[in-house]
């Protein structure tokens, strides 16, 4: 069981001003999670919803399963997450699933 899920509709990756962003998002109700990283590599910003909800290095691994795209949050960073230990991102009816998903391993995120 996760946290917090996100029916992602869509993924998207964008560059912009040297920095590499990879979204999910729900259409219907505007939930989204946000990866973003200097295109050059370095630490990963994630986020859930909204600014507040996110920190650069959160995630502490990932898995593409049953549930989609799962991410676990490093404990010390739940405070920025509303407490969440982790995050699902329903990948069933997301359109450009695979770009994003290898945007991610790009990122070097663990797990993936």
């Amino acid at each position: 069981m996760t946290d917090l899920v996100v029916k992602a509709a869509y993924a998207s990756v964008v560059v912009e001003d040297g920095l590499r962003f990879v979204g999910f998002v729900d259409a219907r109700d505007e939930a989204y999670a946000l990866f973003r990283q200097p295109v050059g590599g370095g630490p990963v910003w994630f986020e859930v919803n909204d600014e507040d909800f996110g920190a650069e290095e959160a995630v502490a691994g990932c898995a593409v399963g049953a549930e989609g795209l799962v991410i676990t949050l490093h404990p010390a960073k739940a405070g920025r997450f509303g407490y969440a230990s982790r995050v699902a991102v329903r990948l069933k009816a997301c359109e450009g699933a695979e770009a994003g998903l290898e945007a991610l391993r790009q990122m070097g995120l663990p797990g993936l």
